[in-house]
């Protein structure tokens, strides 16, 4: 995949966007990476760490004696994340450009790195077109005792707003056939469970992250934003005309204006699991 792949590309006005998304979802993950164990001296890989911005408050959770590796497909998002840990001095990150839809992921423990160790990941396994595989191959590379973070969706279509809005509805449905046209699944968080209980993993914790939501709050900025930035996207892959798009844009900013409008943020599932085996069971994906 090229960086022109990516759901909504890896531009500036990009960055901005996913910075805004990281801000309004902060709370949530530190509550979960602390919940994890994830703090002083920990070893973490933030998978598909995009521009960083999880990466470089991860680099202040582990502290100097802990290391944060930022692995992404993106030239342009390390290159991002790479200028602003020069800039704010800080020395504990190592990026790698990889692709999680190759073969392998170039991940292995190195000397001299503590245990235990963690992964890292929000949204990233919903685009990879093997998503089992990756486990599988994280699940190979941990010892009993690391652990693994992820934050995925499990019921993309329960964003909807209240009233419902047809062009919100439509505008979602498109979105999830646009990933799955891609190979990727929307509703990922569904089989992660599952999956990480037949790759060696005990379960800590599962939670479900959903909001229903006033204009005022200011979660209602990360879909909204989304809402933008998609319609043109969709549009730029001519999976929507640009008159549609601009019609949604419309709707979903009217809405905002009216008196008791609700919105339902997009299911999420956060799932906390623990190596516990070094052999897993084989099956197939």
């Amino acid at each position: 995949m090229s960086d022109a792949e990516y759901v909504l590309g890896t531009d500036a006005v990009e960055v901005d966007r996913l910075g805004l998304q990281h801000r309004v979802w902060r709370p949530f993950v530190v509550e979960a990476w602390r919940r994890a164990g994830i703090g002083p001296g920990r070893t973490v890989l933030d998978l598909g760490c995009g521009p960083g911005h999880a990466s470089l408050d991860l680099s202040m959770e582990v502290g100097p004696r802990g290391h944060v590796i930022a692995l992404d497909q993106s030239r342009r998002f390390l290159d991002h994340l790479e200028h602003r840990a020069r800039e704010a001095g800080l020395t504990n990150i190592q990026t790698v450009e990889c692709d999680l839809n190759a073969a392998t992921v170039p991940f292995r423990r190195e000397p001299g790195w503590p245990s235990p160790f963690s992964v890292w990941g929000r949204w990233v396994l919903a685009f990879v077109r093997e998503p089992r595989r990756v486990l599988a191959q994280i699940a190979d590379a941990l010892a009993p005792g690391d652990t693994v973070v992820l934050h995925e969706y499990y019921d993309y279509a329960a964003w909807q707003l209240l009233p419902r809005s047809p062009e919100l509805d439509e505008f979602v449905a498109a979105v999830m056939a646009s990933w799955r046209a891609t190979g990727g699944e929307p509703d990922i968080g569904l089989q992660l469970p599952g999956w990480l209980t037949e790759l060696g993993f005990d379960i800590v914790s599962t939670r479900s992250l959903v909001h229903v939501i006033p204009p005022a709050d200011p979660i209602w900025d990360w879909p909204a934003a989304f809402v933008h930035a998609g319609t043109h996207r969709l549009a730029a892959l001519g999976q929507m005309t640009a008159d549609r798009g601009e019609e949604i844009r419309g709707a979903v900013d009217a809405a905002a204006r009216q008196p008791g409008v609700r919105l339902i943020t997009p299911a999420v599932l956060e799932v906390i699991a623990r190596k516990t085996s070094p052999d897993r069971r084989r099956t197939s994906a």
